[in-house]
């Protein structure tokens, strides 16, 4: 049987994973697998004890992938990808096409098919779908793991709230392959996905393409930033947005402004972002014979 690596967070989807492991173990078994489970230790390197294995399964969030692919990427390994969706928001395993149900996505992965996506990393950091700064960027990591367990997306609407008594500009230059300019930004977005906290931000975005999308939010006062986002979002063109497409970024700043990568704490300042395409080999449902 091949041999493949269950890592799973203990308290994602309120414990439903922990309760489920033995099933999952015997879904992967009836495809073929043998699958190793192990509670995910933030403290260590899981590859270590398990040299000889073609695929991991990770059950968490987009923070608990992050952290995954970092640590596979720390010891040069390009295994196959597995997600089951257990996290808050779980916008990565969303653009894969994953099932919310654990047991349907165990199914999925367990007789799914290897597609290579692009994943990002800034200054030698890797992230699977957003890098981001400014305000509300970093609301992820502010938040309780116990109340984004109870709450869901609305504890970070809550953290988030918070944040307007601290909004500021952060001064920006920016070079891309294409273009160099200065900006005052309240907000930076760099997507190789395409959604945050499950609000699609970035539509022309795709894991598929070499190119991030970003967006930048640029300081006015609160009612304008805020009237121009809504306008971005609803389809306009408001002068305060300004969305670009680019494989590099090169951004500095007289202020080292926190960042953050997948919910998680990211680079800091200055910053070198780079898209790699079809560096992660990603384990996506199977389409049905005949689709396109």
């Amino acid at each position: 049987m091949q041999k493949a690596l269950f890592l799973y967070n203990t308290a994602a989807g309120r414990g439903r994973i922990a309760r489920s492991v033995a099933e999952i173990v015997r879904i992967f078994a009836d495809n073929g697998w043998e699958l190793a489970p192990e509670p995910i230790d933030f403290g260590r390197n899981p590859f270590d004890a398990h040299p000889d294995i073609r695929r991991v399964v990770v059950a968490g969030g987009d923070g608990t992938v992050n952290y995954v692919v970092n640590r596979m990427r720390e010891r040069g390994l390009s295994l196959e990808l597995g997600i089951l969706p257990a996290g808050t928001a779980n916008d990565f395993a969303g653009i894969v096409g994953m099932s919310k149900d654990p047991l349907a996505a165990a199914r999925q992965i367990a007789g799914g098919e290897v597609q290579a996506l692009d994943c990002g990393v800034v200054n030698g950091l890797h992230f699977v779908n957003i890098f981001s700064f400014g305000i509300f960027t970093t609301t992820s990591q502010r938040t309780p793991d116990e109340r984004k367990h109870r709450l869901g997306k609305l504890a970070y609407i809550i953290e988030g709230i918070k944040e307007l008594r601290s909004m500021h500009a952060v001064p920006l230059h920016v070079r891309t392959e294409c273009e160099e300019f200065d900006f005052r930004a309240l907000m930076a977005l760099v997507f190789n996905g395409e959604t945050a906290g499950g609000f699609r931000l970035a539509g022309t975005s795709s894991v598929r393409d070499g190119l991030f999308d970003c967006l930048l939010l640029e300081k006015r006062n609160f009612f304008v930033s805020c009237f121009a986002m809504v306008r971005y979002l609803c389809g306009g063109h408001p002068r305060s947005v300004k969305h670009l497409r680019a494989a590099t970024l090169r951004i500095t700043s007289p202020v080292d402004e926190p960042t953050d990568v997948d919910g998680q704490r990211g680079a800091r300042f200055p910053l070198d972002i780079r898209c790699l395409p079809g560096l992660l080999h990603v384990v996506c449902p199977r389409k049905p014979a005949g689709s396109e």
